[in-house]
């Protein structure tokens, strides 16, 4: 009989990725040159200290202060505009020649839609040189408005943003190349950068898909140990947990493979609240998922399914963090309308921003949106015993990697630039 375990993950199921780019791409993960007004970087919303996310339910990008669970709003003319619309993805893994698709609707993917390799929302006019979905993935926060861009006159980069999205990269690329430091490292590093004047953003987005594939590369875990032959890895009750998830529960459904996630996108009637994300025409406060890149109506509030290696280490749960333990976010999926009638909004960790909560919850007074949304739910009721439950919970304990808390670069000292590293 077939076993229902997924085979181990192996090097072969990684893409290969240089540590001379990591190095670099280490100091612009934590460099807020990268941002419009210089005032955060990749690292505080995706943060060594937090499993490589924020804690939060939804991010506080540009403008905000601080990082983790104790970042806030901002004050005065500089505080954030607008809630990031969902949770900060985690990371781990992302280096995996499985992952093709990114972001929670999906919208950025190995494809060849617009001649360059990618489908992105900078369609045809994306860089020319990248070399890799993640290092794909790495220059659009870099576009968002409320992630990094910044506001209309604010800066440049913003300024640049609201003219096409492609003449954001080249000022962001100038600012690194011309600092002495990333220059050296650049043509030292890079074939056919001769240069520090050869330094594009593809440049910086494959250094920071090296950092990110390297240094989050996660599969030293107690159930890899399991994988590889060891039974007694796992607990009694971790083990009991695994047979749930690859059984009665239906986990593995979804959350299938070495990686646990079948990469595809299903609705579950997870609690909506914030700004959403929609279609460029589309004037509700909603979130739509999947549909706001497809444009197809099945698509409709359906949203990746994550991968659950170190998912212990990344509260909240859901694609806007709306359950923050485990057990909730297990318990949504047993019975997604259920448990949505049960949900209540101080679940969400939403930093205080008096200023924007009128929009928080509003979907909740939008009775025909609603109404669609509870219509939209892809998996179907299970019971499971309070017992089983906490046997879920902990093998997702298992799914932690040894080294997950420890990784080999880390947080850099300083950055080129000499901005503050946010620690």
């Amino acid at each position: 009989m077939a076993s229902p375990f997924p085979e181990p993950l192996t090097d072969a199921d990684y893409h290969s990725f240089s540590p001379a780019r990591a190095k670099i791409g280490q100091l612009l993960f934590y460099d807020k040159i990268l941002s419009g007004n210089r005032n955060i970087s990749c690292g505080t919303c995706h943060h060594h200290r937090f499993g490589g996310a924020d804690g939060l339910s939804l991010g506080i990008g540009e403008g905000g202060v601080g990082v983790g669970p104790a970042r806030h709003a901002g004050t005065g003319g500089s505080r954030i505009k607008k809630r990031v619309p969902r949770n900060a993805s985690a990371l781990w893994n992302l280096g995996a020649k499985a992952f093709t698709v990114l972001f929670h609707d999906g919208r950025l993917a190995i494809a060849d839609d617009f001649d360059n390799g990618f489908n992105t929302p900078a369609e045809e006019w994306l860089p020319h040189g990248l070399e890799t979905v993640l290092g794909t993935q790495a220059i659009f926060p870099m576009t968002a408005q409320f992630e990094m861009a910044g506001n209309p006159k604010e800066n440049e980069v913003a300024g640049a943003l609201h003219d096409r999205i492609d003449a954001v990269w080249p000022i962001l690329a100038k600012r690194v190349r011309v600092i002495p430091e990333y220059g050296k490292m650049f043509v030292e590093t890079f074939d056919g950068v001769d240069s520090p004047e050869d330094v594009t953003i593809s440049h910086i987005g494959e250094a920071l898909a090296a950092f990110i594939a390297l240094e989050f590369r996660s599969n030293d875990s107690p159930f890899d140990d399991f994988l590889a032959g060891s039974e007694a890895a796992l607990t009694p009750r971790q083990r009991d947990g695994a047979a749930l998830f690859y059984g009665k529960a239906g986990c593995a459904e979804c959350h299938s493979g070495p990686l646990l996630t079948d990469q595809k996108f299903h609705a579950l009637a997870v609690p909506p609240f914030g700004p959403g994300r929609t279609r460029r025409f589309d004037p509700y406060t909603r979130d739509v998922g999947r549909m706001g890149e497809t444009d197809d109506l099945a698509d409709a509030y359906r949203f990746r399914t994550p991968s659950l290696r170190n998912v212990a280490l990344t509260a909240p749960y859901g694609h806007n963090g709306a359950y923050p333990t485990l057990e909730g976010i297990i318990r949504h999926h047993l019975d997604p309308l259920a448990a949505l009638d049960r949900w209540h909004p101080d679940m969400a960790n939403l930093p205080a921003a008096p200023w924007l909560e009128a929009i928080d919850f509003v979907v909740w007074d939008d009775r025909l949106e609603m109404e669609r949304f509870r219509r939209r739910v892809d998996i179907t009721p299970r019971k499971l015993t309070d017992d089983e439950v906490a046997a879920l919970v902990d093998f997702m304990d298992a799914l932690s990697g040894r080294s997950a808390q420890s990784l080999p670069l880390g947080i850099p000292d300083r950055v080129p630039s000499g901005l503050p590293v946010d620690r």
